[in-house]
């Protein structure tokens, strides 16, 4: 039974292990707040993890009003001068969404995409 035992902390491993790594959270949509975080350096996680909350119900409401409704959201990239930060929402509880955010000049963005995909599979199974 250990080994069934994998905490929320240690799902948010993949994404700390990333190339140009600043943070990363698991977070509920509907309230803003965090199950876990990640956070290198000083990188103000809870105010992001609040505010990605806004975006992702943002593009939820657009996609309904435009007629969208039934489709999903995969993930979304928001480019900065100097990071990236993806939201994946989780396929098995789309009412929670991944955040990682990364240095641009020392990320793989392709990478960091398939490394989401893998966690929020991961997270399928437990």
């Amino acid at each position: 039974m250990g080994n069934q035992l994998v905490t929320v902390s240690d799902r948010l491993d993949p994404l700390a292990e990333l190339d140009g790594f600043i943070a990363a959270a698991l977070v509920d949509s509907t309230s803003g707040m965090m199950f876990e975080s990640r956070v290198q350096g000083t990188f103000a996680i809870e105010m992001a993890a609040a505010a990605n909350t806004e975006v992702v119900q943002a593009k939820l409401r657009a996609m309904r009003e435009i007629g969208l409704g039934d489709d999903h959201i995969e993930d979304i990239l928001i480019t900065l001068g100097t990071q990236y930060h993806l939201i994946r929402l989780l396929s098995r509880q789309p009412e929670v969404f991944l955040y990682v955010a990364l240095d641009r000049a020392h990320a793989n963005l392709a990478m960091a995409r398939l490394v989401l995909r893998n966690v929020d599979k991961q997270m399928e199974a437990v």
